[in-house]
């Protein structure tokens, strides 16, 4: 009998008691001692607090997408409940003033801050009451924050401000009275609104198809596409002196101009222009790319034609535009041939007559079906997944202005290149060779050096898992392999394995999955190539490229600190030598945040701002150099936080949002917990107590895990009608919460969760604080499939909810993951499922991990969930484990949702869901009246 056969044929109360009380000396040293515990545990409180209910969910007020002004005077943001209308606040940093703007969303700040502008959504009771048909539109506010008058422009899809925040430019939906010719046409252009900030001016201009300002907010570029095709062209507008007439850069019947792309350093745009083809539904012919420049008039210079490129590929509307730094090259992109040809509108299918109702070819030409072919690259449901993506693949090429000449870089069998600013390389991969390793094994790509000049390449690396960069003058290729870091030198063709001397790792060190390591990254490269920068777990290193010299920038290590660089830079080429950078900093053990200050170079670092709490960056006023940040715990609410520059000397809090949650409501506190597993490794967990929580008294837990979630010691827990349990919706009413973290062994993933589960259960038991015969398990997809396999090792649990899980690997092992068309054979051969082998090898593991060959042994009364429709798990795997559950006899509700994916979407399905949750958690563990779902279930009567 093999060791995985054991599996669950343990005595379960020898388990759960006499394992445990055997590591209680090692959890004492280990752990935090109960006597310690309870005596800086001071939970309860003299406010007047209330339960929080799923109304309460459904009001509370989220803080969203948060922004500064360049001049650190104003933020904006969004408060919005999960159900019903919001506002957008508008309010200084320094001092009391306060904007709203009803129903607003996604806000910006013009550069100064005097004008705000947000979306505006229509009221809450309209949308939902108005026809699929005939929904109501957003709008735009635009609000002066000196006088808070607003100005409301109606129809708005998206705006922006310009950089100098002179101008505000709004791009309007399709007018309705267009409906039926922009069906025949698909690039009618939309109306675009300019706003002249100072002075309040407007023009509009229709059928705008694209448009472009440049970096200094001075020139607009606009792309006509109209129902009068005698003005379609490109024209440009001076806004300096305001509003002004625009001029007429390139005009033409039926054209079709595109991808605006300023060359912002010298003033000049590049542009695909086309013809649309009336006789084939207004499609674009084959492009040229042009250029014009701001000081040359309407004269405008091909760069490209058709004739440029090769007969496998077409030059096409649909491209990407991206010009040097210098200047001296344009990338662009070709469509395949073949692609394009499919777009082609094919001839109507002939009606049946008589003459063809017996033709074979007629009749076939209306086949409905695939072939699947063993050696297909792709599997058939990947192939359309990505069909779209496929076919409309845009390969990289370059023009090089100088000598006014083009080179094909990316080809059908290298589809993709990795642009670069310097002038000799960029590198290039190809993942063809190695498609059908994606259905098992993982992703896999051949890493070429590829000229610039000529199109030639060079095979670099082989079959390579984690790819390579380039340095930005193109010096020295930086890779990582076979569990260290690797630099190229590029000129020399010699290569250097930085790492290998060192006496830390530089791979994962928690990967506990069945494929190799990855490694932590780059943070970025400095001076002229002379450095790159390389991540360990805690570190920051710097490698000099001449010498191989490695200086840890951080040491973190010791203390178990995760130091990464805050980049504040807008557009980072590389660091300065020596340059004063911030690093965020998150404690691996205490699971709390800070920001630090160190230097290019040099070593060591000096702490601004850390608290026990998780502190996270938001943005930075770029001409102040402030810094937006939020601080948050458990009980403590994101709100918005001030410093007025990089070194935290003053921080302020701006944002006063849910500042009472335990007085309010019995939200309760959180607290990190460890304990040994059965292995006698130390684990961590989340323990979240009762909100009304009493020293001495035991209370009913909640278990909610996944992987690791130790890290949301100080995470504020942000209610939401979903799938996931609301914190305080359990500790107000009661309950302890509890997060454990899950380490796995290959190939034991269910037995990995019962082993680390079980003792930290058990440690609550032991603190005082959980009651033994109220204990609740729930997972969702991966820990719903956990805990469909954790009560069938041990009755721990007084009740079980799995959402989404699998239930049977030999028939999950060939399923199919809807959402990306991928098989799901990976994931249990490399991936998440953790058993590092294929079924044909060994069957075993597949047998062994699955809770379906175990379901007699389930004395936990389980509720399973799935949406018929999931994208990520068949959903027939709640079936297997019901229809099991079910013949044996065994406590089991299945709950089915019509029509939805893996995370449920229609809200009163969520909501129903979330419900159920509480009410079966209710029964099983406060004894509460079971409702008439869990007891007589709910007939059928018709949809």
């Amino acid at each position: 009998m093999s060791n995985l056969s054991k599996i669950g044929e343990f005595d379960n109360s020898n388990f759960i008691y006499t394992s445990t009380l055997n590591l209680m000396k090692k959890q004492l040293i280990a752990g935090l001692s109960v006597v310690l515990i309870l005596l800086t545990c001071s939970i309860s409180t003299v406010y007047a607090q209330k339960q929080f209910t799923f109304e309460d969910v459904m009001k509370f007020e989220e803080l969203r997408q948060p922004v500064v002004s360049a001049n650190g005077t104003w933020v904006a943001y969004g408060v919005w409940p999960e159900r019903g209308d919001g506002e957008v606040r508008v309010q200084q940093v320094s001092g009391n003033r306060v904007h709203t703007i009803a129903r607003g969303e996604r806000p910006q700040l013009s550069r100064n801050g005097d004008f705000a502008a947000a979306m505006v959504q229509p009221p809450f009771l309209v949308q939902e009451n108005a026809s699929r048909n005939d929904r109501p539109r957003t709008s735009l506010a635009l609000l002066n924050t000196g006088n808070g008058n607003q100005t409301t422009f109606d129809e708005v899809q998206r705006f922006a401000f310009a950089s100098n925040g002179q101008t505000l430019i709004i791009h309007h939906h399709q007018p309705k009275s267009l409906d039926a010719a922009a069906k025949k046409n698909e690039h009618l252009g939309r109306p675009v609104t300019l706003v002249a900030l100072p002075s309040g001016d407007t023009k509009t201009i229709g059928f705008v198809n694209d448009s472009a300002i440049d970096s200094t907010g001075r020139y607009f570029v606009y792309a006509i596409s109209d129902t009068l095709t005698s003005k379609n062209g490109l024209y440009s507008i001076d806004l300096q002196g305001g509003l002004a007439d625009a001029n007429a850069v390139l005009t033409h019947d039926l054209a079709h101009i595109s991808n605006l792309s300023w060359d912002d350093s010298r003033l000049r745009l590049a542009f695909t222009a086309t013809i649309l083809d009336t006789a084939d539904a207004f499609r674009p012919s084959d492009a040229n790319i042009a250029m014009w420049a701001v000081n040359g008039g309407s004269a405008v210079d091909t760069m490209v034609t058709p004739a440029h490129v090769s007969s496998e590929f077409r030059l096409r509307a649909e491209n990407r535009l991206v010009w040097t730094r210098d200047g001296a090259r344009l990338f662009y992109a070709v469509r395949s041939a073949e692609m394009v040809e499919l777009e082609v509108e094919k001839p109507k299918r002939d009606s049946l007559t008589a003459e063809n109702m017996f033709n074979l070819d007629y009749i076939l030409e209306d086949i409905r079906g695939d072939v699947w072919h063993w050696n297909d690259p792709l599997i058939k449901t990947h192939e359309k997944v990505t069909w779209n993506r496929r076919k409309g693949h845009l390969f990289t090429a370059v023009y090089h202005l100088d000598v006014a000449r083009s080179v094909q870089l990316a080809t059908h069998d290298m589809l993709e290149i990795e642009l670069n600013h310097n002038a000799q390389w960029v590198l290039g991969s190809s993942n063809v060779p190695y498609q059908k390793l994606i259905t098992w094994d993982g992703n896999y790509s051949d890493v070429y050096k590829v000229n610039i000049s000529t199109g030639e390449r060079e095979l670099f690396l082989e079959k390579s898992q984690f790819g390579a960069t380039l340095s930005p003058n193109g010096r020295f290729i930086a890779y990582f392999a076979d569990a260290h870091w690797h630099l190229h030198d590029v000129s020399a063709g010699r290569t250097h394995n930085l790492t290998q001397n060192l006496p830390v790792p530089f791979e994962n060190e928690d990967n506990d999955l069945p494929r190799a390591p990855w490694g932590y990254g780059i943070a970025g490269w400095v001076g002229n190539d002379d450095a790159v920068i390389i991540r360990d777990k805690y570190d920051n290193w710097q490698f000099s490229t001449a010498t191989r010299v490695a200086t840890n920038l951080t040491n973190g290590r010791t203390e178990q600190r995760v130091f990464r660089i805050l980049d504040l830079a807008e557009n980072r080429i590389t660091f300065a030598p020596n340059e004063e950078i911030l690093y965020t900093m998150y404690h691996d053990y205490n699971k709390n945040d800070g920001f630090y200050r160190g230097r290019i170079g040099t070593a060591g670092v000096t702490r601004l701002l850390e608290e026990e709490a998780k502190l996270t960056f938001v943005a930075q006023a770029k001409d102040a150099g402030g810094i937006v940040f939020t601080n948050q715990r458990y009980d403590r609410f994101p709100n918005l936080w001030y410093a007025n520059d990089n070194s935290f000397r003053r921080v302020r809090q701006v944002t006063k949002l849910h500042e009472n949650l335990n007085r309010t409501w019995k939200w309760g506190k959180a607290e990190l917990v460890s304990w040994l597993n059965v292995d006698g490794r130390e684990v961590q967990g989340v323990l979240i107590y009762p909100g009304d929580y009493e020293r001495g008294k035991r209370y009913p837990v909640m278990v909610y895990y996944y992987e690791r979630f130790s890290q949301r010691l100080h995470e504020f827990n942000h209610p939401y009608t979903n799938h996931r349990p609301n914190y305080a919706q359990y500790t107000s009413d009661g309950y302890a919460v509890f997060l454990p973290d899950v380490w796995f062994d290959i190939p034991l993933p269910g037995y990995s969760a019962t082993k680390n589960l079980v003792p930290g259960v058990q440690k609550l038991v032991e603190m005082g604080v959980a009651d033994p015969k109220a204990i609740g398990l729930h997972g969702h997809s991966w820990s719903g499939y956990l805990s469909a396999h954790v009560i069938t090792q041990t009755d721990i649990f007084a009740a079980a909810v799995a959402g989404a899980p699998v239930s049977n690997m030999t028939s999950a092992y060939s399923g199919i993951r809807w959402g990306s068309g991928l098989a799901r054979q990976f994931q249990y051969e490399q991936a998440q499922s953790r058993l590092g082998v294929s079924m044909y090898e060994n069957h075993q593991p597949y047998i062994e991990n699955s809770p379906v060959f175990y379901a007699k042994r389930i004395n936990t009364p389980l509720l399973i969930q799935f949406g018929d429709k999931d994208d990520a798990v068949p959903w027939e795997q709640g079936i297997e484990l019901y229809l099991a559950m079910r013949r044996l006899g065994k406590d089991s509700v299945f709950l089915q949702y019509h029509g939805e994916l893996h995370h449920l979407r229609h809200f009163p399905n969520r909501l129903d869901y979330a419900i159920k949750m509480k009410e079966y958690f209710d029964h099983y563990l406060k004894g509460a009246p079971a409702p008439a779902w869990m007891t007589d279930g709910v007939p059928y009567l018709g949809d």
